[in-house]
């Protein structure tokens, strides 16, 4: 936890509301997303007993597994929920736009939408990340086939999964972290996890989220007080009241969920939201070519260079999205002023037109003076950037005081002229941070084929003799 969330945590105590810790909305949400809502019987491993889903708030549909424990209707609950699901992953895979790749050189296609699926908490997610890995291997011939639909609802909820671990990506989210991510309330995180009484500190104020505290649970597991006093009878005794019972219980988290969508639409989105759903576009897009090409479903486990390959992928995506965030917004980024990783000021002196010859050839160097508004712990020599003017690089000549001096290079066009604005001018606010979102190359790894047999690869041929 960060120093300025916990303050606002003491701030939400003290107000008994909870606290804004952003000002602009980090997350795309879809016009048109598809709300699921998964329950699991308590105990039983990854048993689906129903879920809620749909695309419309007035809408909900009721899936209900009558008796957790037959290998059979659990199946035929997997068929009914692709039945409803998969026509929503797929109606956005019909119109593609053209993007020019290698500097124009060449053209690929991404579709112009993806799909979006919301899931109260991360439990949502890992019931799905489950049920995919139960189903993406289910024979559709031979002994005990399954509809086809089944195997292939498993591979699109594993490629779900996968991509909610990508920091930033929005193809499929959970609601309490959504929440969490712009709103601190003055209970733990182990209490905002339940999402009742998440949205209730946001909406109402402590006392609402107390009495949010005796509500439903989200799921997936269900209460085992309500399993043993309601839930067993009537799954023992096939009692067809079952479906209105649970729908009963599942309707107040149905209705929290398009609430806690309400409340992140009132926030404007950050202006780097949305090139990461042009990423996601990417991913949507790419995953619907392979299951046209190959469809193979998912290995149960990455290979070594595979999954080494994929931790690089995450670490870049977790820094470059942490630098996102802070440029996006003034409260992200106050945390970084606050351990010295940025600063802001004035501009007091401006050389736009300074010129560098002491190298090969002459090069476009302006200098200007900031007078900075806080302690300044950067020193001499680092280079910084702008969330004003992120394709410029700033190095520190110097520091004395309050008066920073910056030497500029780059996004000031390609002549000895700066273009217009591309230099600040005096009196103009500013603000620079050792944060960057250039680019960050991939690491370099073996072929599989070459890696030692203790992490994948070919066993050691042992010589005769």
């Amino acid at each position: 936890m960060s120093t300025l969330v916990a303050l606002a945590r003491a701030q939400a105590v003290a107000a008994g509301r909870a606290q804004l810790i952003a000002t602009v909305r980090h997350l795309h949400v879809h016009d048109r997303p598809l709300i699921l809502i998964p329950l699991a019987m308590a105990g039983e491993a990854n048993a689906p007993l129903a879920a809620m889903l749909g695309t419309a708030a007035d809408e909900p549909r009721l899936l209900v597994v009558a008796q957790p424990r037959n290998r059979d209707e659990r199946f035929a609950f997997a068929a009914e929920l692709a039945g409803h699901l998969l026509p929503y992953l797929e109606s956005k895979a019909r119109v593609a736009e053209p993007i020019t790749v290698d500097r124009g050189r060449d053209v690929r296609y991404r579709f112009i939408d993806a799909p979006q699926v919301w899931v109260p908490n991360s439990g949502g997610v890992d019931f799905l990340k489950l049920f995919g890995r139960s189903t993406r291997f289910r024979r559709t011939d031979g002994d005990n086939p399954v509809p086809t639909s089944i195997p292939l609802l498993g591979r699109w909820l594993t490629f779900l999964a996968g991509t909610a671990e990508v920091p930033g990506a929005s193809l499929l989210l959970n609601a309490v972290q959504a929440l969490s991510l712009h709103w601190a309330t003055g209970q733990s995180a182990a209490e905002d996890a339940r999402l009742g009484s998440l949205l209730a500190w946001i909406e109402s104020g402590a006392a609402a989220a107390r009495e949010a505290e005796l509500g439903p649970v989200a799921g997936p597991a269900t209460d085992p007080d309500f399993d043993n006093r309601v839930l067993a009878p009537l799954i023992e005794s096939s009692d067809p009241t079952l479906p209105d019972v649970l729908r009963e219980v599942m309707t107040p988290v149905w209705e929290q969920m398009w609430r806690a969508l309400a409340l992140l639409r009132t926030l404007p989105p950050g202006a780097r939201v949305a090139t990461r759903w042009d990423g996601d576009r990417d991913a949507y897009s790419a995953f619907v070519q392979y299951l046209e090409e190959d469809g193979a479903p998912q290995p149960r486990h990455d290979g070594a260079v595979a999954a080494a390959a994929r931790l690089q992928r995450l670490e870049n995506a977790a820094a470059r999205y942490a630098v996102q965030r802070a440029f996006d917004d003034p409260l992200v980024m106050a945390e970084y002023r606050l351990t010295g990783a940025a600063f802001g000021g004035v501009v007091t002196q401006a050389t736009a037109d300074r010129i560098d010859d002491t190298g090969k050839r002459p090069v476009l160097r302006p200098r200007i003076m900031v007078a900075a508004s806080e302690p300044v712990r950067i020193e001499p020599g680092a280079v910084l950037s702008s969330p004003a003017r992120p394709s410029q690089k700033a190095k520190v000549i110097s520091v004395s005081g309050e008066d920073v001096v910056l030497e500029l290079s780059g996004g000031m066009g390609r002549k000895l002229v700066a273009e217009p604005g591309s230099v600040p001018s005096v009196g103009e606010k500013v603000l620079y941070t050792t944060l960057s979102e250039a680019y960050r190359p991939g690491g370099s790894f073996p072929d599989p084929a070459a890696t030692p047999w203790t992490h994948g690869g070919p066993p050691e041929v042992l010589s005769a003799g």
